[in-house]
Order: C-alpha cells, then sequence, then structure tokens
C-alpha cells in the first residue's frame, strides 16, 4: 500500500485529478480515490468501503489528506453527504479525537471524523517522508502498513457484527450473494469446474456434502476427488478476512485427516477476488486452491405471453 499511498501524495501535489491507475479494490473491501472533481480538492482522500456501503453514505477507513497542513489522516471516516443508518462503534466515538479536535480548528472537510493515525508528509523530489505528528520520528513502511492493517481488521468485524443482526440495514444487501452461492454451486455442481474434477458425497441416498458435519463446526462443502478419492474440503469465502478463511479451512482438512484418515485431502476456497493476503496465507498450508466466482446479471425484455 505505501506505493499507491506515495504516489497519491504525490499526485496530489499537481492538479491531476485522474485516478484510473489506482486498485479498485484491496484487502476484499472496494477502493476509491479522489483528487476532486473538476478543480483540485483541498483535501483529496484514498477510501476503503464494504461492498453494499457508498462514500457517499457511509462509514469507513480513509486516507484524508489535509495538502495546506502537509498532513496525511488515518481516519475512522463517516461521509458528510449522507447521514447512514449506522456508524462506527461506540468505543470509537467516546474516546477518539474528532479531526477538527485534533487540529483544534475548523478544517476544509471531515472535521467530524475520527483520527486513528496521523503523519506529518515531507515532499521532495519525488520522494515522500511520513513522520509521527509531534515527535518528528520517521515512519517504516511496515509502521504504515501495519496502522492501516489494524483499521481495516476493525472495520471489517465492525461490519461482519452488522450484517448478522437481522434488522440491521448492511443485512439486507452485504454479501447477499455468497448466502446464496452455496446453494448455487451444489444445485449446478455438474455445470461447474468443481463438477468436473470432484464429486459430491451421497451417504444412504442422501447428498451429505453440503454443511457436512464435524465436531470442530460444518464444512461447507466436502467432495472426493474423481482421480484419487481423497477428500477435498471447500470453503466459501463469505464475511471473513483471508486470515481466517485460510486458518477454518486449514483445521478442517486436519480433521480430515485425522477422522477420516486421508493425507493426501486437498483445501479449496471459492472467492470473489483474490489479494495478496489471502496468497501469502494459502502459501503457508499445501494443498489449496483458489477458485474465483462472477455473477453476470443479464436483462431481455419481456414479450409477453
Amino acid at each position: 500500500m505505501k506505493q499507491i499511498l506515495d504516489a497519491f501524495l504525490l499526485q496530489a501535489q499537481s492538479n491531476d485529478l485522474r485516478t484510473s491507475s489506482y486498485p479498485k479494490e484491496y484487502c476484499d473491501l472496494k477502493q476509491k480515490t479522489s483528487f476532486g472533481m473538476g478543480s483540485p480538492a483541498r483535501v483529496p482522500w484514498v477510501a476503503f468501503t464494504a461492498p453494499e456501503m457508498q462514500v457517499s453514505e457511509g462509514f469507513y477507513p480513509v486516507y484524508l489528506y489535509y495538502k495546506e497542513l502537509n498532513v496525511l489522516i488515518l481516519a475512522y471516516g463517516i461521509s458528510e453527504t449522507s447521514e447512514f443508518d449506522k456508524t462506527w462503534p461506540a468505543e470509537v466515538m467516546n474516546s477518539t479525537s474528532t479531526i477538527k479536535a485534533f487540529f483544534g480548528k475548523k478544517v476544509p472537510r471531515y472535521g467530524d471524523s475520527f483520527v486513528f493515525k496521523a503523519y506529518n508528509i515531507k515532499v521532495e523530489n519525488n520522494k515522500v517522508e511520513y513522520t509521527s505528528s509531534g515527535e518528528n520520528e520517521v515512519i517504516s513502511e511496515q509502521n504504515i502498513e501495519a496502522d492501516l492493517e489494524t483499521i481495516l481488521d476493525y472495520y471489517k468485524k465492525t461490519v461482519s457484527v452488522e450484517i448478522k443482526k437481522e434488522d440491521s440495514v448492511l443485512n439486507q444487501g452485504l454479501f447477499y450473494m455468497e448466502k446464496q452461492l452455496e446453494d448455487f454451486i451444489i444445485h449446478n455442481w455438474d455445470k461447474t469446474e468443481l463438477g468436473k474434477s470432484f464429486d459430491l458425497i451421497i451417504e444412504e441416498g442422501e447428498l451429505v456434502s453440503q454443511q457436512y458435519r464435524t465436531d470442530i463446526g460444518n464444512i461447507d462443502i466436502l467432495a472426493k476427488d474423481k482421480k484419487t478419492n481423497c477428500f477435498v474440503v471447500i470453503e466459501l469465502k463469505k464475511n471473513q478476512t483471508s486470515d481466517d478463511t485460510v486458518g477454518q479451512l486449514a483445521r478442517y482438512m486436519g480433521w480430515i485427516k485425522k477422522e477420516k484418515k486421508d493425507e493426501n485431502v486437498k483445501g479449496i476456497i471459492i472467492a470473489a477476488g483474490f489479494d495478496k493476503r489471502l496468497e501469502y496465507a494459502i502459501s503457508a498450508v499445501p494443498n489449496i486452491e483458489v477458485f474465483l466466482y462472477q455473477v453476470d446479471f443479464k436483462l431481455r425484455e419481456f414479450k409477453g405471453v
């Protein structure tokens, strides 16, 4: 992320408002970058939002660059455009300084968002230096990455809690497709890439592959390899971090090895996207593959009956 952040801060010194070169996703979240519309913004930003949330209506981690002050704030962001039904937990709002209070004066935008980290920025000869606010100590790339990882993980957990509440506005749309994905895969097994290589498990005339019960939890889908007859543990990456998904998959694979005496068990993760975290996590566990799914909506005109 630091390379992207460096590019963002360097571009913010210019009048270039283009954002097409910046990633659209980061760590399973949508990423949106803005330098302003029509004219350069006084506070350009990089925001990370859950799939069903908008920058104009929601709460989310965001980098806010106060150009006139040469300060970059990694914030618990709150939309200024439309008030959202939910916001950051009370533990953030009751114990964290707002940006307005942090600077001790009115700021151009986003003063009601909350400060997670603040970095003094120095740009010289196309190089960016980050120093801690008040201490003038250079901040390493590792610390910058760790700060972002911490707030993103906290955000994901916060959003996940809201999803589990039946009356939550996030519950109505966020991750809806993933909830239906498991049923879709089972019902269309023979038409999927999985069905070409693996068989579903039927015991006493009943399909037992879906939500296969173990004493450590239910496996999303358990199948068998057509060629080797080895077990295949399939987990859908729902509202989890990459680390959580890989850890869960590894536990189930370990259970199969011990309880089913299968040393060659495979693991498969089905996800909407593939990021660096997932890549590094699966590299530490042998025999894991990742399948990506796509949802394709098509409209056709109704001609009558």
